[in-house]
């Protein structure tokens, strides 16, 4: 039986360009951040991994506590999309003030002005934003093939998001007068440019009522209100989430390794300039990979064999790149990046379908609707995993010696660059391959189905 269409072709797209604001957010802020901090601001990067590790601290019950409110709020424009929006004016407050702190201040004050912004940013404002935006995958349409073409849109405008922010933002800084100032003014601009899209990707869709969602007789009989400690206790529950919420964080670590190219560029291959380089030959193959993600998974008949098979020859590219940064061969180093990001690609592109799904399994097992809640994920992954590798990356550069007013490093922090830039990527690779091979949830909700039916 086909499946009922729910969203036009702009609604999806619409859709898709709100992570063009989540990317105004997370690209510039993950790639460009510590080297702000370093070489602009003067702060020792040891010091700012520390406060960036204790900021997750705060990060610690927001993400189900906003997925929770998310699932019990009822308003005019739904449950989702009032999070996403209002939200998003503290994005963009935050995010300006992080690469708006003052040369002039003592250090301590330094320190303590970027801790409580970065805090404001992920803990609130970046989490309630993004959990929305996440959990209307599931509350505009039920249909599996418009979930993933969404998830598709998303991450497409996700990369190419990237692709522009890592190409052009060290060249528009210095346009924009270099320095501090610089810095300062392109946060302003990317700000306000987020904030005109993320508006414009509420007000692109509508979420379905209470009694569409909620549609069998049963499922609304079962539907009732639950606490902060019983969401908790449904997504503990349900390993699919756990298995995710891994990938998620892994990613994200993944993620901060590889933004440690533009310290890899600078220092190894000494031409700052190859970071925008290589992020073309990352982001342009997923994109590519996306583009043909919705056919794939029909043709696969599910979601599992792409990610997994996906992930593998991911793992292959990164090998292969480390081969090629010892051979010191740039050429060899952009065709691997490719060839890993294209197997990296199909994961991006249905993994809010693959959520849908974990959310469809709890409901199976526990007869609980929790879409929000389970799409705290998405957020907690990128708190903790894009936190945390930033935060390991500060503590490994400060450990090898790594001084911001050196144009030539020590070996040791050359070692070490090695090291974050080559190895530590290729071993998440091959971690995330192995938790993928155990993900089935489409085939296990199959089966549940069968037993009630």
């Amino acid at each position: 039986m086909q499946e009922k269409q729910y969203l036009k072709w702009y609604n999806k797209v619409g859709y898709g360009s709100g992570d063009i604001a989540g990317n105004v957010v997370y690209a510039f802020l993950s790639s460009f951040v510590m080297i702000y901090l370093t070489n602009t601001v003067g702060l020792n990067p040891g010091v700012v991994g520390t406060l960036i590790a204790a900021s997750k601290f705060f990060d610690g019950v927001t993400d189900v506590f906003f997925g929770a409110m998310i699932d019990k709020t009822k308003s005019r424009l739904g449950k989702a999309r009032p999070w996403m929006l209002y939200a998003y004016i503290g994005c963009a407050i935050t995010l300006a003030a992080i690469f708006a702190i003052p040369v002039n201040m003592g250090k301590t004050a330094q320190y303590a002005w970027f801790f409580i912004a970065y805090t404001l940013l992920n803990a609130v404002f970046y989490t309630a934003n993004n959990i929305a935006y996440s959990a209307l995958t599931a509350l505009v349409t039920k249909n599996s093939k418009e979930r993933v073409q969404m998830g598709s849109y998303r991450f497409i405008f996700a990369f190419g998001t990237s692709l522009l922010i890592q190409s052009i933002t060290i060249g528009a800084v210095a346009t924009c007068g270099g320095g501090a100032e610089g810095w300062r003014l392109v946060a302003i601009i990317y700000s306000v440019i987020g904030l005109l899209v993320n508006t414009l990707s509420v007000f692109s869709v509508k979420e379905l009522s209470e009694e569409e969602l909620n549609e069998s007789a049963q499922e609304e009989k079962t539907e009732e209100k639950y606490g902060l400690g019983t969401a908790a206790k449904l997504l503990v529950s349900n390993k699919f989430y756990l298995m995710i919420c891994g990938v998620y964080i892994l990613q994200q670590v993944y993620g901060a390794m590889i933004n440690m190219g533009i310290y890899y560029m600078t220092y190894v291959l000494k031409n700052e300039n190859l970071y925008g380089v290589f992020s073309w030959a990352i982001n342009i193959p997923l994109i590519v990979a996306l583009v043909f993600t919705p056919t794939l998974v029909a043709r696969w008949k599910g979601m599992y064999k792409l990610n997994l098979r996906g992930y593998m020859l991911g793992t292959l590219g990164r090998a292969m790149v480390i081969v090629a940064g010892y051979l010191g061969s740039v050429p060899l180093m952009l065709l691997f990046t490719g060839i890993a990001a294209l197997g990296q690609g199909p994961w991006q592109g249905d993994m809010n379908a693959v959520i849908a799904s974990c959310s469809e399994y709890t409901y199976l097992t526990k007869h609980k609707r929790v879409d929000g809640t389970m799409y705290s994920c998405t957020s907690l992954g990128v708190k903790l995993g894009g936190g945390l590798g930033t935060a390991i990356a500060g503590w490994m550069l400060a450990a090898s010696g790594f001084d911001g007013t050196l144009a030539i490093q020590s070996q040791s922090c050359i070692n070490m660059l090695y090291f974050m830039y080559l190895w530590i990527p290729m071993v998440i690779n091959l971690v995330i391959t192995f938790v993928l091979s155990r993900m089935n949830v489409e085939e296990t909700n199959e089966k549940l189905r069968q037993q009630v039916g």
